[in-house]
């Protein structure tokens, strides 16, 4: 993207140049926003134009309500790209439920929920089937392609359209949308909608408190998707420079301060206890974990990575949903190797499943994979079956990164 594309615009400025990039806009391809120049050599439309479509998009569903689908187990990005997306929506008269199946695990997300008033809103998935989706017309996808979530089959079920898409991470799988933005070259959704908001889309000042709140939700989406802002780039830095001046540093400041769980600290005792090193990779297994205890395993493997001698840290587990009798491996990749890269990692050590979905993926310096226990799943009060299970999966796991790793290496034995 054009830096000076990032920069904030004068209303006037703004208007005019939306009339004359939308005026020629329905004449561009429908593409995602990368760079600013496609393979063939096509221009991309600029982030006017690209709000212009936008804007005409939510007066064309004007009065309506929305259902914004974020991950199961969202994180600051999508919570606070979410919240960005419902106030812009509420100029429109549209009304947005931000929904996640899954549950909040990690403590600065549940700080940041509890402490901004965050509307975001859990449906278990025991109460799936009671819901109606019949009161909305469209569904909004803020950090995610729908992959990661299991509200889009009830969404898909109920012919609920996908309206939006937003999101930085490589393009999953071919997806219909009236409105797609999908940068994989950004660090942060959050900054993308951030730069919505710079770009004079809503009225975004310090003067309400809402908008204060919605800003420093933000901040720490893009914090914590560029690490700190170690892995910040310029649009990240302009992005956090505009949210400077309307977010709350204290509030923000109580959202990090918040306190590991005791259930966090033993998973990560686990995996210090576990951890195999193999040329300067730190593999650990964890074992089996509650649901609600899902987040302690990307903690893990960031604690790990910061090893000395380590660069790449990977930890998973078995993760054990008791009220839907559900067991996934789950596991998160964490590296400071620059030519390492996690999507292209994890897609070919994990593969694909039988309709030719990646068990794993990632961005920058982060990964993570999911992959279903099937018919092995289950709960068993048996000592030595467990035990048995997670052995079996302990050694695939690690003999499928170890291939790669070390290809030379032999196969594990338990």
């Amino acid at each position: 993207m054009n830096s000076e594309l990032l920069l904030p615009v004068e209303p006037n400025l703004l208007e005019t140049q939306l009339v004359n990039d939308v005026a020629n806009f329905d004449l561009l391809p429908e593409i995602s926003l990368g760079s600013s120049l496609n393979g063939n050599g096509t221009s991309y439309p600029s982030v006017p134009c690209l709000l212009g479509k936008f804007q005409r998009l939510l007066e064309r569903h004007q009065d309506e309500r929305h259902v914004i689908v974020i991950q199961d187990f969202p994180d600051p990005d999508a919570l606070s790209s979410s919240w960005a997306y419902q106030l812009i929506a509420e100029q429109y008269g549209i009304q947005c439920d931000i929904v996640y199946a899954g549950t909040l695990s990690h403590q600065e997300n549940i700080a940041l929920v509890k402490l901004t008033g965050l509307p975001a809103k859990r449906w278990g998935v025991q109460t799936l089937k009671d819901r109606d989706l019949s009161v909305y017309q469209g569904c909004v996808l803020m950090d995610s392609q729908g992959n990661t979530s299991q509200l889009m089959p009830l969404a898909r079920q109920a012919n609920l359209p996908i309206l939006i898409v937003v999101d930085h991470h490589s393009k999953q799988e071919e997806i219909q949308a009236e409105f797609i933005d999908i940068r994989p070259n950004m660090r942060s959704t959050a900054t993308i909608l951030t730069q919505y908001l710079q770009a004079g889309i809503l009225d975004f000042n310090k003067a309400n408190p809402i908008h204060v709140k919605c800003a420093t939700a933000l901040m720490h989406g893009i914090r914590s998707d560029t690490i700190n802002l170690l892995q910040a780039q310029e649009a990240d830095f302009l992005a956090a420079s505009y949210l400077s001046k309307i977010y709350d540093p204290q509030l923000l400041n109580s959202v990090l301060q918040s306190a590991r769980s005791s259930r966090v600290m033993d998973v990560i005792e686990r995996s210090l206890k576990n951890r195999t090193v193999q040329n300067n990779f730190s593999m650990a297994g964890v074992g089996y974990l509650r649901y609600e205890d899902r987040d302690a395993i990307p903690q893990a493997a960031d604690f790990l990575v910061t090893e000395e001698n380590i660069h790449t840290a990977i930890v998973y587990g078995i993760v054990h949903d008791a009220s839907n009798e559900i067991e996934l491996v789950i596991g998160s990749l964490r590296t400071n190797k620059l030519t390492l890269d996690p999507d292209e990692f994890l897609k070919e050590t994990l593969g694909q499943d039988s309709q030719g979905r990646y068990y794993g993926g990632g961005r920058d310096m982060a990964g993570g994979f999911e992959i279903p226990v099937g018919f092995l799943g289950g709960f068993n009060h048996q000592t030595d079956y467990t035990k048995l299970k997670w052995e079996v999966f302990d050694a695939q796991i690690k003999q499928k990164f170890i291939r790669l790793i070390c290809p030379d290496h032999k196969l594990i034995h338990s």
